[in-house]
């Protein structure tokens, strides 16, 4: 992680920012996908994936609606071992894709920021090595990430 930190700390544009998260965000735990979720007002911008398929990169959703905003809103990391299983998940936006399993952490600096989220396509329950790797992640990408403002989104929804 303390290579990921130093890539972090030298990234010089925000592209770059999300390259180095989503990349080490897959690839660390495994998954078979990871997004950089941003708070864009009463929004979750999916600014960034790396996955086996299409997600959602590029898209909006109500941060009331989205288990990314559900991290965020909560200040809360969490994990689904079957998404077809959790009233917080929106089935619709799930139901085309692979992601069966997901872990869920939020960028929060000290308000949030936006979120990282890595999926599996199998039931898989994060185990405590994987969450502490995306939470110090998380935290890594938040000190980065503010080095951008001009970049982000709106963040207005907690202000």
């Amino acid at each position: 992680m303390s290579e990921t930190t130093e890539l972090l700390a030298e990234a010089a544009t925000l592209e770059e920012v999300q390259r180095i998260v989503r990349t080490t965000a897959r690839s660390s735990l495994s998954a078979h996908g990871a997004t950089l979720v941003l708070l864009d007002g009463d929004l979750c911008y999916y600014a960034d994936e790396d996955s086996m398929s299409p997600l959602w990169k590029g898209q909006r959703f109500p941060v009331a609606n989205c288990i990314s905003g559900w991290a965020m809103l909560n200040r809360q990391t969490v994990t689904i071992r079957d998404i077809r299983f959790d009233s917080r998940i929106p089935q619709e936006a799930y139901r085309p894709t692979f992601v069966r399993s997901l872990l869920m952490v939020p960028i929060l600096r000290p308000e949030p920021l936006g979120a990282i989220g890595c999926y599996w396509a199998v039931p898989h329950t994060a185990t405590v090595e994987e969450t502490s790797v995306l939470e110090s992640l998380a935290l890594a990408a938040g000190e980065a990430l503010e080095r951008f403002p001009e970049g982000l989104p709106a963040r207005g929804f907690f202000n």
